[in-house]
């Protein structure tokens, strides 16, 4: 699990593609602010949410599965409980990362999202850390 200041920025900087799973075109939702912030510094986002076909007039898909764009880091705006699938799904498309959200906190999902290879950052804010580190 990724902790340090300099595994975030190293991270953070080999990032090209963001999959914000939970979108919301909803102001007052993090999941959207946030998905409009890595827009602004330059990732290729791609909203994910069954519930809009678009958010910020961005193409919004209902799974991971469903992007064809090979993903980075998966950013998890979920309840703990439901991220197992999304880290199933997570690794199914062999993304590179999962980020779950502050608040987000699910041992077991990180643990096994680890053991397939893939780095995770837990119960931190995309946004937050990349303010603190990417100066």
């Amino acid at each position: 699990m990724l902790t340090t200041d300099d595994e975030i920025k190293k991270l953070l900087s080999e990032t090209k593609t963001i999959a914000v799973v939970g979108a919301s075109p909803k102001p007052w939702r993090d999941s959207g602010a946030i998905a409009e912030f890595l827009m602004q510094k330059g990732y290729t986002v791609f909203p994910v949410n069954p519930k809009y076909k678009e958010i910020f007039g961005t193409q919004c898909y209902p799974d991971l599965k469903s992007i064809a764009a090979k993903i980075d880091i998966v950013d998890i705006f979920r309840n703990p409980d439901e991220v197992d699938e999304v880290i199933d799904d997570a690794i199914a498309i062999g993304a590179k990362a999962v980020w779950m959200q502050l608040g987000v906190v699910n041992e077991s999902a990180a643990e096994k999202a680890e053991r397939a290879g893939l780095t995770v950052v837990m119960n931190k804010c995309i946004a937050v850390e990349y303010r603190a580190v990417m100066k």
